[in-house]
C-alpha cells in the first residue's frame, strides 16, 4: 500500500495548530511539525510545540524567518542566523536527529535551497536535512488542497507531504484528507525515506549538486 509521511510547515499558530493536533489524536496518527523559529518564540506559542513533542509528535527546524531561501541568500550565508538559532529556541523539544526543513518558496526543490556554508553547518551540527515529495499548495489553494494532495499521494509508493498550520481555513480539511486517504488503503508513518533525506545525522547520503547554490 503506498506510504504517506505527514509534516507541517510553518507554525506553531495558537489558532490551527491545536486543531490539528485535535485532528491527529482522533486519526492516532503521529507527525512532524517544522517550526519558524520567530514563531516559536512568541508569548504562548511553546506550549503548543510542548503539547505536540508530548502526543509523540516530532518537532523540526525551519528556519528561524522563512523569508529567503537559504540557497539565494545575500546577506551572509545564514546558516547561523536562521539554523542554529532556531535550534536553540527548540533546545529539548528538538527530535534527536536534528530535523531540519529548508525554506523552498512555494514548495520547489533545486539550487535555492542551500549554499555551501549551510551545508557545513549542517554536517558540523549533526542535522538531518527533510526533504519532500508532495506540495498540495494548502496555503494558496485552502479549499481544493485535499483533491491534489490524494493525486499526489497515489502516484507515489512513499510520499513525504508538506501542509501548512496556518490561519487561512485549509486545515478545516484535514479531517476529510485523512479519511479520505485511509479509505483509499493509504498507510500513514512517521519515519522519512531515504529519497528525501541527502543529510543524515550529518552525514551527506545523496549528491548535493542540485540542491546546494554553490556546490561545484
Amino acid at each position: 500500500m503506498p506510504d504517506i509521511t505527514l509534516s507541517f510547515d510553518n507554525g506553531p499558530e495558537p489558532d490551527v495548530t491545536p486543531r490539528v493536533l485535535d485532528t491527529l489524536a482522533r486519526h492516532a496518527l503521529k507527525a512532524t511539525f517544522f517550526v519558524i523559529g520567530e514563531k516559536l518564540a512568541m508569548p504562548g506559542r511553546r506550549a503548543l510545540c510542548e503539547r505536540a513533542a508530548t502526543e509523540g509528535h516530532w518537532i523540526g527546524n525551519h528556519t528561524w524567518t522563512h523569508s529567503v531561501p537559504l540557497g539565494q541568500r545575500g546577506d551572509g550565508d545564514g546558516a547561523e542566523a536562521e539554523i542554529g538559532r532556531t535550534q536553540a529556541e527548540i533546545g529539548a523539544l528538538s527530535h534527536p536527529d536534528r530535523l531540519f526543513r529548508p525554506f523552498g518558496g512555494g514548495g520547489r526543490i533545486g539550487r535555492l535551497l542551500l549554499n555551501r556554508r549551510v551545508v557545513d553547518h549542517l554536517a558540523r551540527g549533526g542535522y538531518t536535512c527533510v526533504l519532500w515529495s508532495a506540495v498540495p499548495r494548502d496555503f494558496a489553494d485552502p479549499d481544493g488542497w485535499v483533491d491534489t494532495a490524494l493525486a499526489q499521494c497515489a502516484a507515489q509508493d512513499w510520499t513525504v507531504l508538506v501542509i501548512h498550520d496556518l490561519p487561512n481555513g485549509a486545515m478545516r480539511h484535514l479531517d476529510a484528507f485523512l479519511s479520505r486517504a485511509g479509505d483509499a488503503g493509504h498507510r500513514f508513518r512517521q519515519e522519512f525515506p531515504d529519497a528525501c533525506v541527502p543529510i543524515r545525522r550529518g552525514r551527506i547520503r545523496a549528491p548535493l549538486d542540485g540542491i546546494v547554490a554553490d556546490a561545484a
